[in-house]
């Protein structure tokens, strides 16, 4: 229990944004557009920032890394992102979409989501696709943890292997909606801990100080259950901050990792 305490104990910081190069820096991939080592694509508000660098809450090609600086991101004229290695043109990694746009446009929205899109569509239920349907080890406001029964897409966060490989480790976050829905960190296939089942008001195995006797000023949580959907997601009632749960990498001692 400690563990899943730890797990969802909310990180809130603030922070300096990178100084962007208004020759370098997108609001939107379309066909006719990419971005190579060096470029970045930027929010509108400028909360968040994808390029080749570092990995902080999302990685496209966690299991396959770049071998040098030669990479490249695509919007494909059906709509799919493609991430190619320039030096030979193969593709390391690429989106998935069931439906094509007639006009599409890749955008990175301030909640830090990654969407494909077409450019005359506003409604974010018709995204063709989106990065917080296949989290990393973050898990970020208005990102749904759960799963979606309609399609059987299970949306959940993963430790990394060691601190300098970001592909999935053994350690996970999920929702088990069998019977009464429940939050389990899991070892591999074996559960660990249980945060128990939503209440209404909280998950009844994490207790009173999540939010019962004291209001959280800072966010709000809920679960969501019906014939589509079993989902737990959180928001924050002031935007202009920033947040995220983590989940922890775990590594054994002495490991080595080599990767870019």
């Amino acid at each position: 229990m400690q563990a899943l305490r730890s797990l969802f104990m909310c990180l809130f910081f603030l922070f300096s944004l990178l100084r962007i190069s208004a020759a370098t820096a997108l609001v939107t991939i379309t066909p006719s557009g990419y971005i190579r080592d060096g470029d970045t694509l930027v929010s509108v508000g400028g909360s968040y920032e994808l390029g080749f660098f570092s990995p902080v809450v999302w990685v496209a090609n966690r299991e396959i890394p770049l071998g040098d600086s030669s990479g490249l991101l695509k919007l494909t004229k059906q709509g799919v992102l493609v991430l190619l290695l320039n030096s030979s043109n193969s593709i390391v990694w690429s989106s998935n979409s069931s439906r094509i746009a007639g006009n599409p446009v890749s955008q990175l929205l301030d909640s830090g989501n990654l969407v494909v899109q077409d450019r005359k569509e506003t409604n974010p239920d018709n995204f063709l696709w989106q990065s917080f349907d296949y989290p990393c080890d973050t898990f970020l406001p208005e990102m749904k943890l759960g799963w979606d029964v309609v399609t059987g897409l299970e949306r959940y966060i993963s430790s990394w292997k060691s601190t300098e490989d970001p592909a999935p480790g053994e350690f996970s976050v999920r929702i088990d909606y069998r019977g009464l829905p429940q939050l389990l960190l899991m070892k591999g296939a074996k559960i660990q801990a249980r945060a128990g089942s939503w209440n209404g008001l909280y998950l009844t195995g994490l207790g009173y100080g999540y939010g019962v006797r004291q209001p959280n000023p800072i966010s709000r949580s809920e679960f969501v259950m019906n014939k589509d959907e079993v989902y737990f997601d959180y928001r924050l009632w002031n935007m202009s901050m920033f947040s995220r749960f983590k989940k922890y990498r775990f590594f054994k001692p002495g490991q080595v990792v080599s990767g870019r």
